[in-house]
């Protein structure tokens, strides 16, 4: 049971197993993109490369669905980024249970966006756990941990598609050691809780009053979806990449301070921003010197609540 990119990697090395997936469980078919045609979840498309019976359910209660969730008959229900609360009815069904390949170290990040949420806290490490299901969200008992660095230059993008490669191969090694009898399940520590909702657009504005050490972190955070943006005479500026110029101001937050072929620097709660790919709104997406070239920005500029 899984929906994006990252679910349709654990698929991947399920399918390079000996054990036989019996089907595939994926949120509908939605509208995506500037076109909003409908388009197939991540996972679908593997699915139906591999001849593997989908189910696609508006909702995870309905009799119908759980019918022929019934008679798929699992063994072991692997869930990974599915987007949705499983009920008791679920959790149950499978002898061996639901275990899940939820992207943070629990219980640290439980939610929706582990990921986005480890960059925008500036966590040194993250990694992915195997875990057994319960109703609470991500609250389950631990059957595998395995960690990995967050680089500096890392973005959702990018540590996504790491953790999913991270958590095939754990999830892999977490059901042989179920198999064998070798691996336990351990309870999550109650202290060090943290949650990490889903990302929304307006998690993505850039609040000038804070640091750029954070800013660019929202930056890394927000890509490849929603992006990061801000505004300026008016219109959305998205911000795609950006680094932190170590220099104080005494300009205030939000406002450019260097608009020039050294560099786009906007004025923060602390140090500068450079701006380094920006996006317009209704352009193309660009280098920082020829979005200057062709937009006139001067210093005393604001961008944000201001712009």
């Amino acid at each position: 049971m899984g929906t994006p990119a990252f679910a349709r990697t654990i698929l991947d090395a399920l399918l390079g197993r000996p054990d036989p997936v019996v089907g595939v469980v994926c949120q509908p078919d939605r509208p995506r993109g500037r076109g909003l045609a409908v388009q197939p979840p991540a996972v679908k498309g593997l699915a139906v490369e591999r001849g593997l019976p989908v189910l696609q359910p508006a909702r995870v209660r309905d009799p119908d669905f759980l019918d022929a969730l019934r008679a798929l008959a699992p063994d072991l229900i692997v869930v990974a980024a599915y987007g949705r609360i499983l009920p008791r009815a679920i959790l149950d069904l499978p002898p061996q249970g639901c275990i899940n390949v939820h992207a943070s170290i629990l219980p640290r990040h439980r939610g929706a966006a582990p990921i986005a949420h480890a960059i925008l806290a500036g966590d040194a490490i993250t990694g992915v756990c195997i875990m057994r299901m319960v109703e609470e969200l991500d609250a389950g008992d631990v059957l595998l941990v395995r960690e990995t660095p967050i680089r500096g230059d890392d973005t959702t993008g990018s540590l996504t598609e790491r953790l999913a490669d991270l958590g095939g191969a754990a999830l892999g090694e977490a059901i042989d050691g179920l198999r064998a009898g070798t691996i336990h399940a351990v309870p999550q520590p109650a202290a060090g809780v943290t949650f990490a909702p889903r990302v929304e657009r307006d998690d993505a504005r850039l609040d000038w009053v804070r640091s750029a050490a954070a800013l660019e972190r929202l930056v890394r955070a927000m890509h490849p979806a929603p992006v990061a943006w801000t505004t300026v005479g008016g219109k959305t500026l998205r911000v795609h990449r950006a680094e932190v110029a170590p220099e104080a101001t005494g300009a205030p937050p939000g406002s450019v301070v260097r608009a020039d072929r050294q560099g786009l620097e906007v004025a923060t709660g602390g140090d500068r921003l450079r701006l380094l790919e920006v996006q317009l709104e209704g352009k193309r997406r660009m280098d920082a010197s020829t979005f200057l070239a062709g937009n006139r920005l001067t210093p005393g500029t604001q961008l944000g609540d201001g712009g």
